[in-house]
């Protein structure tokens, strides 16, 4: 009696081993990648090309244009040249001659050659002499038998130890032919017609093995629209259920309320400022949970915007908490709204991890019995034991040191509170719309009036005397400064300039005439609140630190900062400490000292001199390092992209998200039978980061 036939999902859930060329012995190799089943092969992707559509015999090649050239190792030879450094030089031998290999520096690939082995070289081909020579270019190592034909186009996939490119390949191969064509198609035929997409069937064969560079572009495409479309839907579906399934309370701003709230603000509000309380009060205004963005640069005024909306939650009989990632911000926020709210009615508090237990015991009983109004808190906040009586608002300071789960944590029986995240990294657009897709945006992008800029310089190693003579100078003038380095104590791993080291040396050497202070990151709650205390006033001159600093500390008079080990820093973490010295009506100065070692490290720093523009600096940064390592996407609970690039694709991603929306305003919760794939995948896929119920 036959067996029945095999349902799609069985088929490709067939294990990797009874695919042809696998079998035992290479399973644990594949594991390693990540493939246990025929459906993961087909969508590992390559992760690079190599190009050899121009290929050429030895005696056809020209100087310039990329080319190829398949030949047969005649001689490898691997020369010391002094001083640690080495180059490799592998002949190459072709039916119209012979082509020399040529590597600098990378003993490591001595192994990848062997007399006689079949070889792909790619690169830009120089005459030296009578030989033709490529200069690092591509290798392809080929099995006996197996062909390339001209004109190709190899995919080059991640690999592990005991596999080579040419049996992952294979691999690969055996997987699309024998199982391409049983895949089931997302889209309807209608919508890959109307959005120029390729069908499934001709895509994944053509990701993988590509005829030509427009059938690779086509390919991608599709793969990059609908990867990006997936979360885009995500996004839209999360927004809608906050809209559908959630309620909050309705905390209008009447003219009453607004003149109470503005009369504790001894200043003018910017535009940007107006704008975006203007966004807030809208939103806290509806029965459905505000979750709203505030971005704005270093000094822009976001805290106001916050306190508004708490002051504006207190005036309802609301409760409302604001968080930060550290004690030293947490406490900043403290002495702000110490300041704004000394005359106002306001009960408030702070909940940190460094609280005594008994005044801890405190503090809860006065949140869960609705005597306080305001909590200002770290990470503490979150805990169990924490029970509030009535929160209405629900602020995150630097949202992008929370992961997005935790935005959700401070649920409670009956209404859920509205949410207001802030951040003072400034975010490039297309991260905004894929990591913070399911939020509003407010932005602030002028600065408070009166604030002066700062100018920055790339101190050279020669002028480090003169750059400590203008900081005293400048300190003998009455201001107060920073001296920022990257580490507390020496390392023999990582050459730095320690705290301890740089506090000694100014207190003996530049900086013997002033008052110094040290603040860091391993020192306790009250060391620390008694140090910035000193400098805040005016105790203390010069504050050695680390970049515990980085955001929310305010002392107007510190318009100085020096910064070791500048190349140490990230472009948006300088961004935020050189912030620390724009906080008054007086020009700043800052000065970094570094050491690049690489070409990022000094487009990076020159970058920092050029502008005080954060929105700029951070599309710079986005360009320079992409989004991964920008915000680290995995601490935000996303999984990563496996094709898409936000960088290169956010043309795509512009068009996916405005689809997306389209989609779910035409189709809410995807139910339509044409939408089922598509649902069932961003369910699978962001069902559990996004916390998305199943819907429709």
């Amino acid at each position: 009696m036959n067996a029945p036939p095999k349902s799609v999902a069985q088929q490709l859930a067939t294990p990797v081993e009874f695919l042809k060329g696998v079998g035992p012995h290479r399973v644990e190799f594949l594991e390693r990648l990540g493939l246990r089943r025929v459906l993961d092969v087909l969508f590992f992707f390559p992760r690079d090309y190599e190009d050899l559509t121009d290929r050429r015999e030895i005696a056809d090649l020209e100087e310039g244009p990329l080319q190829s050239v398949l030949g047969v190792v005649d001689d490898v030879e691997l020369r010391n040249t002094g001083a640690g450094r080495c180059v490799l030089g592998v002949l190459i031998r072709g039916a119209t001659g012979h082509l020399r290999g040529i590597w600098f520096n990378q003993p490591f690939l001595r192994e990848r050659f062997v007399l006689g082995q079949r070889v792909l070289l790619s690169g830009k081909p120089k005459r030296n002499g009578l030989v033709w020579e490529m200069i690092h270019p591509k290798v392809a190592a080929l099995e006996e038998g197996e062909e390339v034909p001209p004109g190709s186009i190899l995919p080059v996939y991640p690999l592990t130890e005991g596999l080579q490119q040419w049996q992952i390949r294979r691999i690969v191969r055996e997987a699309v032919d024998a199982y391409a064509g049983v895949l089931d198609e997302v889209f309807p035929s209608a919508y890959l017609e109307s959005h120029d997409l390729w069908p499934l069937a001709r895509a994944l064969p053509a990701i993988h093995f590509p005829e030509s560079h427009d059938a690779l572009h086509r390919a991608r495409r599709r793969f990059v629209y609908q990867e990006l479309l997936i979360l885009q839907l995500a996004l839209a579906l999360k927004r809608q259920q906050q809209g559908s399934t959630r309620r909050a309370p309705c905390l209008a701003a009447d003219a009453k309320i607004d003149a109470r709230i503005r009369s504790l603000f001894p200043f003018e509000l910017t535009a940007g400022q107006e704008q975006a309380i203007s966004e807030i009060a809208a939103d806290m205004a509806h029965t459905t949970p505000m979750n709203r963005l505030l971005q704005g640069d270093v000094g822009s005024g976001k805290t106001i915007v916050a306190l508004y909306a708490m002051l504006l939650a207190v005036a309802h009989g609301y409760q409302a908490v604001l968080m930060a990632p550290t004690e030293v911000l947490a406490r900043q926020h403290v002495l702000t709204l110490e300041r704004l709210l000394a005359s106002s009615q306001v009960r408030r508090t702070q909940l940190t991890g460094g609280l005594l237990p008994s005044l801890r015991e405190a503090v809860l009983k006065g949140i869960a019995a609705g005597t306080i109004d305001l909590v200002v808190g770290t990470h503490a906040v979150l805990q169990e034991d924490v029970q509030f009586a009535k929160l209405g608002l629900v602020v995150i300071d630097e949202q992008h040191k929370f992961g997005v789960r935790q935005r959700a944590t401070l649920k409670q029986a009956g209404l859920d509170p509205h949410y207001l995240v802030m951040t003072a990294t400034p975010i490039p657009r297309t991260v905004t719309m894929s990591l913070f897709g399911d939020l509003d945006v407010s932005t602030l992008r002028d600065s408070p009036p009166g604030r002066q800029k700062v100018s920055t310089y790339l101190v050279r190693e020669a002028d480090r005397a003169k750059w400590w003579d203008f900081f005293s100078k400048k300190l003998r003038e009455g201001r107060q400064g920073y001296v920022v380095t990257p580490l507390v104590e020496e390392s023999d791993v990582i050459q730095a300039a320690s705290l301890e080291t740089m506090y000694e040396s100014l207190a003996n050497g530049p900086l013997e005439a002033f008052r110094l202070g040290l603040v860091h990151g391993r020192m306790t709650s009250d060391e620390k609140d008694a140090a910035m205390a000193a400098f805040r006033s005016g105790e203390t001159q010069v504050l050695v630190c680390t970049s515990v600093v980085e955001v929310g500390v305010d002392v107007p008079n510190a318009t100085l900062m020096a910064i070791e080990g500048g190349e140490r820093f990230g472009l948006a973490q300088l961004h935020q400490l050189r912030g620390r010295i724009s906080r008054g009506s007086l020009p700043g100065f800052c000065g970094v000292f570094a050491d690049p070692q690489t070409d990022e490290g000094t487009k990076r720093l020159k970058a920092f001199q050029s502008t005080t523009d954060g929105f700029r600096l951070a599309e710079i940064d986005f360009g320079l390092r992409g989004p991964g390592e920008l915000f680290g996407t995995r601490q935000h609970g996303l999984p990563p992209f496996r094709v898409a690039d936000l960088l290169r694709d956010a043309e795509v991603l512009e068009e996916t998200r405005r689809d997306a929306q389209a989609l779910v305003a035409a189709d809410p919760g995807l139910a339509h039978p044409d939408h089922a794939r598509l649902r069932r995948q961003l369910l699978a896929r962001y069902g559990q980061a996004l916390d998305l119920a199943d819907v429709g």
